[in-house]
């Protein structure tokens, strides 16, 4: 790792305490590390969630070694890896397609490998606490110069296993991704999803917005901001990572629509 202190992250769905544990094997490892915690918060069981915060965030954090931990699967067969991407970041998790987004926005993997080398592993392993045993200690490792080929074999990581947005002329479909501590609902789609459906749309156009058994469409409308509608006004933007969503205006779109992962919306034209 570049610079003289080693830097490393931890995005998880443990909450505080047990994300503290790991953090702490981390600093016993590697005592001059700096440790940041990106979230403890992430929904629990929400790969696609933690993915999409890994996507957004790491491309803000210094080079260094970013742990991602959202893991249904821990104890089972999915096996845990080391990522290297082209940025010379290396992403240590589960190898559950929580990984992928994040290494595309950092230039790619270059190499993955299995963490199965026991000498960077605690001396017991737990059949539910792979963060604590087998994560963080490898990451520690990592942060200290350990190359990610010294971890085990290598491995070809697993994409994210999202539905695809369906585009057609005058209609979008779009899977929701996650839904954000506000309730709004992030989505499968981008900008260009739009434009193709139905060309440039300036801010303020109105649209349709339905969902299966969700009853008559919703009138929302593009908007640049949410300001761009009245309180407890429905609007369709672009958020921060560059992915359509659905919101209200100081509300909850989750809880105005009854809608969430893993569904999908359809966006059409307003007549």
């Amino acid at each position: 790792m570049p610079g003289s202190r080693p830097f490393v992250s931890l995005a998880t769905d443990f909450g505080a305490a047990y994300t503290g544990i790991c953090a702490g094997v981390v600093y016993s490892i590697a005592p001059a590390a700096t440790v940041l915690v990106l979230s403890d918060e992430i929904t629990p069981y929400a790969v696609a969630e933690g993915a999409m915060l890994l996507r957004q965030a790491l491309p803000y954090v210094p080079v260094g070694v970013h742990v991602g931990i959202v893991d249904p699967g821990v104890g089972t067969r999915r096996l845990p890896v080391a990522v290297e991407t082209g940025r010379g970041d290396v992403l240590v998790g589960p190898d559950n397609g929580l990984l992928v987004p994040a290494a595309e926005a950092l230039g790619g993997v270059v190499r993955a490998h299995v963490l199965e080398n026991a000498a960077y592993r605690l001396p017991a392993v737990s059949a539910s606490f792979h963060g604590r045993d087998i994560f963080s200690p490898a990451a520690a490792h990592i942060a200290m110069g350990v190359d990610v080929a010294e971890l085990g074999p290598p491995a070809e990581p697993l994409p994210l296993d999202v539905p695809s947005p369906a585009v057609a002329p005058g209609a979008v479909t779009a899977p929701i991704l996650y839904t954000d501590r506000f309730g709004s609902l992030v989505l499968n789609a981008a900008p260009d999803e739009l434009d193709a459906a139905f060309g440039p749309l300036e801010y303020g156009t109105p649209l349709e917005l339905s969902w299966p058994g969700g009853g008559r469409a919703v009138r929302v409308t593009f908007e640049e901001t949410f300001g761009g509608v009245a309180p407890g006004e429905p609007l369709v933007w672009v958020d921060s990572s560059g992915r359509l969503g659905l919101a209200v205006n100081q509300g909850s779109a989750a809880g105005r629509f009854g809608l969430r992962e893993p569904g999908a919306v359809t966006l059409r034209r307003a007549d």
